[in-house]
């Protein structure tokens, strides 16, 4: 059997090509968001490792111009600017400075999120609910609003909402925030089939507990982290990369038959709603 799957390879050019090499993003512009840390930045990374011309954005100029720096250093080819992704001209700037400098958008990441309220869900207010909302979920819609004419003229491309564990399973003391990241699972399978027809895919992934700065707070908290190793197979805090990885590989050609869908990268957490 093995030695029929091994000929089919070899006499298939989209079989025996399918590796993901280092330069399989060569010639693509990618737009991410909050990419000055974390997930963001690790994601910003391996897809200019893998050859794209990544725009990195932050609220704080600091924060870019460090990141910037941070990536010319590893020869990838970056551009970086202020963006809050909760205001609109920030947005459009955004996008503008992609096409300004890179000449046309193929990706996007989608990463920014904000998490004002830590408590329980009942006192929470308006004001929490409208900054969570805004960010997390419908700056994610506006933001894909306005990159899909330029993936249109470049004749498709990737959007990738980075949603949480915490869209399937509410983490205590993040109701709010938990409920924004299920609203991008089913942001994410309301895009696909729309733009499908354009050639642009639209994928989710959703880590676990990541050692970012953003979720300090749990995993720097021994209590949280053990309750949470009993629900994974994997007996570690993931790392920003290992998710990098996943959305690097959404966004290439070997995920060419995919959208619509939500990877869960939790350590093997059970993940169902």
């Amino acid at each position: 059997m093995w030695r029929s799957v091994f000929r089919c390879i070899s006499v298939n050019p989209v079989l025996g090509q399918r590796g993901m090499s280092h330069s399989c993003l060569a010639g693509k512009v990618a737009i991410v968001t909050a990419s000055t840390d974390g997930i963001g930045l690790a994601a910003a990374r391996v897809l200019g490792r893998r050859g794209a011309h990544v725009v990195v954005s932050s609220r704080r100029r600091a924060n870019v111009d460090r990141a910037v720096a941070a990536l010319q250093r590893e020869d990838i080819r970056v551009t970086g600017t202020t963006c809050n992704v909760g205001k609109s001209q920030d947005r459009e700037k955004l996008v503008q400075t992609a096409l300004d400098q890179c000449g046309g958008i193929d990706i996007l990441v989608s990463n920014a999120a904000v998490n004002p309220f830590f408590g329980n869900i009942l006192d929470s207010t308006e004001a929490v609910w409208d900054k969570i909302l805004d960010v997390n979920v419908k700056a994610a819609f506006l933001m894909t609003q306005l990159v899909v004419p330029h993936m249109e003229k470049r004749g498709g491309g990737s959007v990738v909402f980075v949603s949480s564990v915490a869209g399937y399973q509410p983490m205590p003391a993040l109701g709010p925030y938990s409920v924004s990241k299920t609203a991008l699972l089913g942001l994410t399978r309301a895009l696909a089939p729309e733009l499908a027809q354009s050639n642009i895919r639209v994928n989710c992934v959703a880590p676990g507990i990541i050692k970012t700065q953003f979720s300090s707070a749990l995993w720097q908290n021994k209590e949280v982290v053990e309750e949470f190793m009993k629900q994974t197979s994997i007996k570690r805090v993931g790392e920003p990369e290992e998710i990098g990885g996943v959305i690097a590989f959404l966004c290439s050609e070997d995920a060419s038959y995919i959208t619509g869908e939500t990877v869960t990268a939790t350590g093997g957490m059970n993940c169902r709603l």
